[in-house]
């Protein structure tokens, strides 16, 4: 009988989103003629994406190899692991394995894109075992900032690779259940050829804070508010709605929630059993607005600044349910993903100039991070002792700064790997060495587009944001080439028409000129844009597009 490893001796390893970035991480183990896929996240836009709305890693690979994949493991609910499913699903096929809450997040998602009813979703949970073609799948649990994180870890004939995803070492999480040690050390104890392990907060000193930490804060905000407290946090941090139930109640105040997704995931986790209920339940808006403020806590999306999220549309007093003013106190219990900061500093102002007492990150300890800090990460890898590592889900400086940290416990320094997405990596029974590299780049989703916007529409809509831009209408005779319409020129984002009657003159004899010279529409159409270009930048120090619209009568 032929094993797997006569046939392939070699495991591949391809990261499709998640190195060098922040969000989209998505991670390819293959052996055999065998794909097992773990996470797929999206990531947020970033401030020179104008337009779009998320951004997903390309999966040319997968669709490529379509009849390999034999399994996606989800390592726990957040948007930049579970986020890009749904693309992906309407691509490929496969079994999608993960802890019961990951699972109805998921289902959550796949409602909102009509594919509840075509995705294979299988529950499993720290104790479950995995036996797909070569691969032997455990997991491990792990505490983060929801409940239900996994760390997998895959036995091949390769090795043991150890993939442990967003994490901590929190000896009082909401949850009371601890980042199960005992097992990793059991697994390190046998021998583990790889590590793979998150980077987020690579560069901050000593171990992350306790999530008991953060409910003292919480209990002097809420114990202390004169009024209505209305707090913002991601609607998949369960966790973090658990601990303002605990507060609130503690205090005798009734809790309500608000936002579309908030309500979905309250009420999915209650199900579930995920959610303990205030006494009386979740209020509705309606029942928040009819008691006293002093006896109201509300728990809302727009932690982030999304301009269509609950607090958003309060802090602009557009939202019907709910108005802020003085007297209510507002909490904002996160950080600022990157290429949000802006969003979320307009929010606040908006909140301040509505007369509410503010509370964020920036000058008090409202948010308390689910990733592992540089004790969390060496502890990690002292458990672990593995032979190999690779720093994974981070921008490219902490990736180094973690490849430095296993350095310190332990790793040999030729036995790190600082790589970015698309690079492959083969694990050998005689070692772990870089390979090829792939496509791997980002597709952006702008509405219901997917991936049809590319660096060129990004760049010239940075320029349209920027500069504005000049039309020029030029009607030409289709024989002879005289001109028998304008050249007229309209301007947007660039000038104001009004004030600007001699400048439109000037830029007139640019086309003018042109045409005394050219005849030939496609001649007319390059030396126009070429021309009036050079002439704008020369008056204003700006480049505007030049779009000449030159038609043949």
């Amino acid at each position: 009988m032929t094993t797997y490893q006569e046939e392939q001796p070699t495991l591949r390893i391809i990261p499709l989103g998640g190195l060098g970035e922040f969000g989209k991480n998505m991670m390819v183990y293959e052996y055999g003629g065998v794909i097992i896929l773990v996470d797929a996240g999206l990531m947020f836009p970033e401030e020179d994406m104008p337009g779009i709305d998320i951004v997903i890693p390309d999966i040319s690979y997968l669709t490529e190899n379509a009849d390999k994949l034999q399994a996606i493991i989800l390592t726990h609910g957040h948007e930049d692991h579970i986020g890009a499913l749904p693309f992906l699903l309407k691509e490929v096929q496969a079994p999608v394995y993960s802890a019961a809450l990951t699972l109805g997040l998921v289902r959550n998602k796949l409602k909102e894109h009509k594919l509840q009813d075509k995705a294979d979703l299988r529950v499993i949970d720290e104790n479950s075992r995995l036996e797909i073609g070569p691969f032997t799948i455990e997991f491990i649990h792990l505490c983060h900032s929801i409940p239900d994180a996994l760390a997998v870890a895959l036995h091949t004939p390769a090795g043991t690779i150890l993939h442990v995803s967003d994490f901590k070492f929190d000896q009082h999480p909401v949850d009371g259940r601890l980042t199960d040690e005992a097992k990793l050390k059991r697994l390190g104890d046998a021998g583990v050829r790889l590590l793979l392990s998150d980077s987020t907060n690579a560069e901050t000193a000593g171990f992350t804070p306790s999530e008991r930490d953060l409910e003292k804060t919480l209990d002097a905000i809420i114990g202390s508010a004169p009024g209505r407290v209305i707090l913002a946090t991601f609607a998949s941090n369960i966790s973090r709605v658990q601990q303002v139930i605990n507060v609130a109640t503690r205090h005798g105040r009734k809790v309500g929630v608000t936002g579309r997704s908030m309500i979905q995931n309250t009420h999915m986790a209650t199900e579930l059993g995920y959610l303990t209920p205030p006494p009386g339940g979740l209020m509705t808006p309606d029942r928040m607005n009819h008691l006293p403020p002093e006896q109201v806590v509300v728990i809302c999306t727009g932690s982030q600044g999304e301009p269509t999220s609950a607090l958003v549309r309060m802090s602009r007093g557009e939202y019907r349910h709910l108005h802020i003013g003085k007297g209510d106190t507002v909490i904002v219990s996160a950080t600022p993903i990157p290429g949000n900061e802006k969003m979320i500093q307009r929010t606040l102002d908006n909140l301040f100039r509505l007369g509410a007492d503010v509370f964020y990150d920036e000058l008090w300890d409202v948010h308390v991070s689910g990733h592992g800090s540089r004790q969390d990460l060496k502890k990690l890898i002292e458990l672990a002792r593995p032979e190999y590592f690779i720093p994974i889900h981070g921008e490219y400086r902490q990736l180094v700064h973690h490849s430095r940290l296993a350095r310190e416990a332990g790793v040999a320094a030729d036995h790190i790997f600082v790589i970015e997405d698309g690079q492959c990596i083969s694990v050998t029974p005689e070692g772990v060495m870089t390979g090829e590299h792939i496509d791997s780049g980002r597709v952006y989703v702008d509405g219901s587009g997917v991936g049809d916007i590319g660096a060129m529409v990004l760049r010239e809509r940075r320029r349209l944001s920027r500069d504005g831009f000049l039309t020029v209408v030029v009607g030409l005779d289709e024989v002879t080439g005289e001109v028998l319409l304008g050249p007229e020129i309209l301007s947007r984002g660039f000038i104001y028409m009004d004030d600007s009657e001699e400048f439109l003159e000037a830029a007139r004899d640019v086309v003018w000129d042109v045409l005394d010279e050219y005849d030939d529409a496609a001649q007319v159409i390059k030396f126009v844009k070429k021309r009036l270009a050079d002439f704008c930048y020369k008056e204003t120090r700006r480049r505007p597009m030049i779009l000449p619209l030159v038609v043949e009568v």
